[in-house]
């Protein structure tokens, strides 16, 4: 009785250290460094990078790449006591580049760029980095490429997301079909993430094209660019849209929450 007395007289006068308090915010960009040292790696050790691009996306927002990434990293976050690394915004961005709004990075300046942010990460003291990359094309090599290769120069557990991929078979459950660039999938999470800045009254059939085999068009001529023909228009319906978000998100995450327990169960880079 005598020691559970002291125990909590000691706790009062801050002697004995209460369990770690909940970060204040889960993202880099807001975190000082005294609260970041406390945090990492004794209490965290997974980061989220969102990645994507500025570029045309039918009537979404040019930065629907960099939106979509950082909203699932956000929302997945706090059950995978993980912190958010800013993101990086600028991409390689491919036959797209001469719509307006649309920027692309060189692809050599993109590499040594996420190498070196990667690699940062790693000696920050972050054990499993989390690639959410948001834009497709050369950009999903290149970040495959130098995920692997910061994992094994710093022994680091490195996993990449293409969030569009990993959640196919949401897509064909939602929609009944394929989607695309701009398309049914994509308009559908941006639509639930940020609907004032979808312009569904702008948006007309004629703006969407498939990919030809055999053919090659530079700029491609839309910019909504469908997997398959006639397939993965958007249709705007709100609660399609709210139910493919939440449902992309769950994918998101328990692909990463298995990914860390297999690593863990191996022993991989303890």
């Amino acid at each position: 009785m005598h020691v559970k007395i002291l125990i909590a007289l000691a706790l009062l006068a801050g002697c004995v250290p209460s369990a770690q308090a909940a970060p204040t915010t889960r993202e880099m960009n807001l975190l000082g460094w005294q609260e970041f040292a406390e945090l990492v790696p004794g209490e965290i050790e997974t980061v989220l990078i969102p990645v994507g691009t500025l570029e045309a996306h039918g009537v979404l927002p040019n930065g629907s790449d960099n939106l979509a990434p950082e909203a699932m990293a956000r929302d997945i976050s706090g059950k995978l006591n993980a912190l958010i690394a800013p993101t990086l915004n600028y991409g390689v961005t491919g036959s797209l580049d001469a719509f307006p709004g649309t920027f692309s990075i060189n692809a050599e300046t993109y590499e040594a760029m996420m190498t070196d942010i990667l690699s940062g990460l790693a000696r920050n003291g972050f054990k499993n980095l989390v690639v959410l990359n948001g834009h497709g094309g050369s950009q999903t090599a290149i970040l495959q490429r130098v995920s692997e290769k910061v994992g094994r120069q710093f022994q680091v557990r490195t996993l990449v997301i293409n969030w569009w991929s990993a959640a196919s078979e949401i897509t064909q459950q939602v929609f009944g079909e394929p989607g695309g660039h701009a398309g049914s999938n994509e308009s559908a999470y941006v639509q639930a993430l940020a609907p004032d800045y979808v312009h569904k009254e702008r948006y007309s059939d004629d703006m969407a094209s498939p990919r030809t085999d055999g053919v090659t068009a530079y700029p491609f001529p839309s910019s909504i660019v469908l997997y398959e023909p006639d397939q993965g228009y958007p249709d705007f319906d709100a609660s399609k849209a709210e139910r493919y978000y939440k449902a992309v998100n769950q994918r998101v995450l328990d692909i990463i929450t298995d990914t860390i327990a297999r690593w863990d169960r191996a022993g991989i880079f303890p």
